[in-house]
């Protein structure tokens, strides 16, 4: 009997050994030229809170590179704790044939560009980059980052002025010390090349999606200031659209609650910090809503907070308490707008904890600078997501 269970043990061990085996020296099979990659590994690599954002939204892959789809990178910024690439897709060159082809040139650009292509782009890390900084940048900053391409100051930017926020990238990246695993990881993010070395047809260097955009599918053509402003504009309304549809529904105004909401969605407030800022707004006397115009507006206040702070100092504000007629005016010398009053009430609201009609513009500013750092995942995922979210919605129902 003894001898009959102990055969049975060893035929079951055998099965899980070669069950193991098996997957272990299995790969999936190509389909149609293109291969899943799984990315469990790259999870645990030591890297920078961009370099690991950017691997944790890059869903596809060619010649050794990751990229971000135009539809990773809205996801990576708009969804930051919600979701992450499990699996990259492996592009054969017939893809980037159709993902070039698929790309309108400048002056075809509108506020639903990436919305557009979805997954029909390509976007490095150096991109990636550069258009987290436009999604923060005041108008006044595109200016200054047009010049910064514009080396020559010829008032266009060609293609390999463009290509030099890469070389300069690269260098970083290769000067860094690090173990074994996070180098490999960083030669998937760009590669170390210098601009000399560079080929126009070598896989590494494959043209992107923005190249495209920007100086069409040969390269040769320069981009204006105008053309670079717009797009820059486009992009933050674009992020700014969809955040603003989610939370509207269908209808032409979205919620004060709703409004206060995104704005402190970002930040480190604690949960009961948070629920008691949400709590002030009943000393609302109207409860109108939020329009997209005045919601795009009010985010030049968080666009121009350098500014906002400096002027705070001039005026001797960040030190005492601010009114509702000094904080507009601040915001009209910063931003060149007038904010809607309503608005200003809602802040007010939020900020105004002793209810005196005025606000202290330190602790304002300093939920407000952690409300800017879109890159980062500051929100807990997981069981913590869980029960916060469960309370909220229990407090409100």
């Amino acid at each position: 009997m003894a001898a009959a269970h102990f055969k049975t043990l060893c035929l079951i061990g055998s099965g899980v050994i070669a069950t193991i085996g098996f997957f272990r020296v299995y790969k999936p099979p190509q389909e149609n030229g293109v291969y899943i990659r799984h990315l469990h590994k790259e999870s645990t690599i030591k890297l920078t809170p961009k370099e690991r954002h950017f691997v944790r939204f890059a869903s596809i892959e060619h010649a050794g590179q990751v990229y971000m789809t135009p539809q990773d990178f809205l996801q990576s910024v708009l969804e930051p704790s919600a979701y992450t690439c499990l699996k990259r897709r492996i592009l054969t060159n017939d893809d980037i044939f159709r993902i070039q082809s698929a790309v309108p040139p400048v002056k075809q650009n509108t506020s639903a560009f990436f919305r557009k292509l979805s997954d029909k782009g390509m976007i490095s890390f150096s991109e990636y980059l550069f258009l987290l900084s436009v999604l923060t940048k005041p108008e006044i900053g595109f200016r200054i980052a047009f010049n910064m391409f514009d080396k020559d100051g010829n008032q266009r930017v060609d293609r390999e002025e463009f290509l030099v926020i890469r070389g300069i990238l690269g260098q970083s990246l290769s000067k860094r010390e690090t173990d074994d695993g996070t180098r490999k990881v960083l030669r998937k993010l760009e590669s170390h090349r210098t601009l000399s070395e560079m080929r126009p047809y070598d896989a590494k260097d494959v043209t992107t999606t923005l190249q495209i955009h920007f100086f069409g599918r040969n390269g040769r053509h320069s981009l204006r200031y105008a053309d670079f402003k717009q797009f820059m504009q486009n992009l933050q309304r674009e992020v700014l659209q969809i955040e603003f549809d989610r939370w509207a529904r269908g209808n032409e105004r979205i919620s004060e609650v709703d409004f206060a909401r995104i704005l402190l969605g970002k930040t480190r407030l604690r949960p009961r910090q948070y629920d008691g800022f949400l709590l002030r707004l009943k000393t609302l006397n109207t409860h109108k809503g939020v329009s997209f115009g005045e919601f795009e507006n009010f985010y030049q206040v968080l666009h121009n907070l350098k500014d906002i702070d400096v002027a705070t100092k001039v005026f001797r504000f960040a030190w005492e308490s601010m009114s509702k007629r000094e904080f507009s005016k601040i915001v009209k010398i910063c931003c060149g707008s007038q904010l809607d009053e309503h608005l200003v009430d809602i802040v007010f609201a939020l900020f105004d904890e002793d209810r005196d009609g005025l606000i202290s513009y330190d602790d304002f500013l300093l939920v407000l600078k952690n409300r800017a750092r879109l890159f980062q995942d500051l929100r807990p995922v997981g069981w913590k997501a869980f029960k916060r979210c469960y309370r909220r919605e229990t407090k409100e129902h």
